[in-house]
């Protein structure tokens, strides 16, 4: 190579090493800017409550001119204003309560979103800001809470359309790890930390070859590959479970976190937190139930769900089904062994090219008339998640009853998740996290007006409606703006 064209060369590596440490700058600037700016809610102090709307308890019928009240997060009463009314002349309080004039609105419980990647995912075309999978194939210890980013500016914005709950799914190998239950505020993980683990995350492996045309495998070397995950899905719980035996026998049996973090979906097991710090990030098993967890099975066509469903089934585990497409044609099965189905989402296309066009739409509907319980997911990016609400109002109008896709994005969700003693309706003694509407939360004209977490009150604004306010004030400015 000549002087003149080694000279050349080095020109060209020098502009591709700096177009390179461009993008890196720009990509870490834009994973730094994305951060919430915004406090904390503080916690509440003294007594407050919302009266003069409709209640929409949820797990019993609406109250006219109703009031909800709560202290300390937690709903002291659910009634008439009357009721609250007689409620205060009956007690002494120490400060004058907060009451918020609803009238006119209306009240429901905080919706919650049954799947998604919120805090693990900001810019999904910055991988620095993506981190939803662990590396390996099965990695039951991995916990979606830990990798949470509390100060997303994704999450303002789906709380200030009334979702206010979410569960978090790591993602990547068959057994991804643990699902998480968050609420959309809090300092650090540790806050929004509702449950560490609710259940383990599964995907089900094809169970026949793929003919579509952009596949180029053959059906011998595809079925390989089947036969070999059925075999490392079926060997993993065989471990998990002989280690669950040991370690009942001996306490002193060397602790694996793989195996102990799979112990609690075995029926007659109890899971127990790994020694040393009590954190929620140190301890796998630290803000979850006692007794026996779900498996979380992503899993769509029909003979998966059968091979899926009967996998757990024959040995004693509960399930929850993720997508379930085919569910309508496995309906009978899944009623005899009480699985619940996380719909992910409306919006998108038929699963067959013979299919109706609006299957998405009706799948809700079809499970209802059913039998079958479900919740709806937006299964949209991160980004959208805000528009949940209006996954399921795809199904209320295509047959679905409003009052049932109210359900299944509050109760319903709360009792697949595992969280319906504390959240999913307003019932005394449970959490006070509710949001004010000026109507119906499916309906895109509604607003959230207020919004309460654990009876803290959250502040709604949040990075679009800081950005809709600074243009609105450079209209201002120059005159184009008529409005005050």
């Amino acid at each position: 190579m000549s002087i003149a064209a080694a000279s050349h060369c080095v020109v060209r590596v020098s502009r591709f090493a700096r177009a390179v440490g461009a993008a890196a700058a720009l990509a870490a600037a834009a994973a730094a800017s994305a951060q919430d700016l915004g406090m904390k809610a503080p916690p509440q102090t003294g007594l407050t409550a919302v009266v003069g709307a409709t209640v929409h308890t949820v797990s019993g019928p609406a109250i006219e001119n109703g009031a909800v009240w709560f202290v300390d997060g937690v709903i002291s009463g659910v009634g008439t204003a009357d009721d609250y009314a007689q409620f205060l002349s009956r007690v002494r309080l120490s400060t004058p309560p907060i009451t918020i004039d609803a009238t006119g609105r209306h009240v429901y419980p905080g919706l919650i979103a049954p799947w998604s990647q919120l805090g693990l995912t900001e810019i999904q075309s910055v991988v620095a800001s993506n981190d939803t999978s662990e590396t390996g194939d099965l990695t039951p210890e991995v916990r979606a809470v830990s990798a949470v980013n509390p100060d997303s500016t994704l999450i303002p914005v789906t709380r200030s359309n009334g979702v206010l709950l979410a569960a978090v799914y790591p993602r990547g190998g068959t057994i991804a790890g643990q699902v998480s239950v968050i609420r959309l505020d809090g300092w650090t993980n540790d806050d929004m930390t509702v449950l560490g683990s609710a259940g383990l995350s599964l995907r089900w492996p094809n169970t026949r070859p793929i003919s579509a045309w952009w596949m180029d495998r053959s059906d011998e070397d595809q079925m390989r590959d089947i036969r070999q995950g059925q075999k490392a899905i079926k060997d993993a719980f065989d471990a998990a479970e002989a280690y669950a035996r040991a370690k009942e026998g001996d306490p002193n049996h060397p602790t694996d976190l793989r195996w102990e973090a799979m112990r609690s979906v075995f029926p007659g097991f109890v899971a127990e937190p790994v020694t040393g710090s009590a954190t929620v990030n140190s301890d796998p098993l630290a803000k979850s139930p006692a007794g026996q967890r779900p498996l979380f099975i992503a899993a769509n066509d029909v003979d998966q769900i059968n091979a899926a469903v009967t996998f757990a089934s024959e040995r004693g585990m509960r399930c929850v089904l993720v997508g379930g497409q085919d569910a309508p044609r496995c309906a009978e099965l899944l009623k005899k062994h009480d699985v619940p189905i996380i719909v992910m989402g409306t919006h998108r296309m038929p699963r067959r090219a013979d299919a109706s066009y609006d299957e998405p739409y009706t799948l809700p509907r079809v499970l209802h008339d059913a039998g079958l319980r479900f919740t709806i997911a937006n299964n949209d990016d991160t980004a959208h998640e805000r528009n949940l609400p209006y996954a399921a109002a795809m199904a209320v109008a295509h047959g679905l009853p409003h009052d049932e896709a109210v359900k299944c994005l509050t109760l319903t969700a709360a009792e697949i998740l595992g969280v319906a003693d504390k959240y999913g309706s307003l019932d005394t003694g449970k959490s006070a996290t509710i949001i004010v509407t000026t109507g119906s939360p499916l309906e895109v004209t509604t607003g959230i007006e207020w919004a309460f977490i654990d009876g803290r009150m959250i502040d709604l604004s949040n990075k679009h409606t800081k950005l809709y306010e600074k243009y609105r004030e450079r209209y201002r400015q120059t005159g184009d703006l008529k409005q005050p």
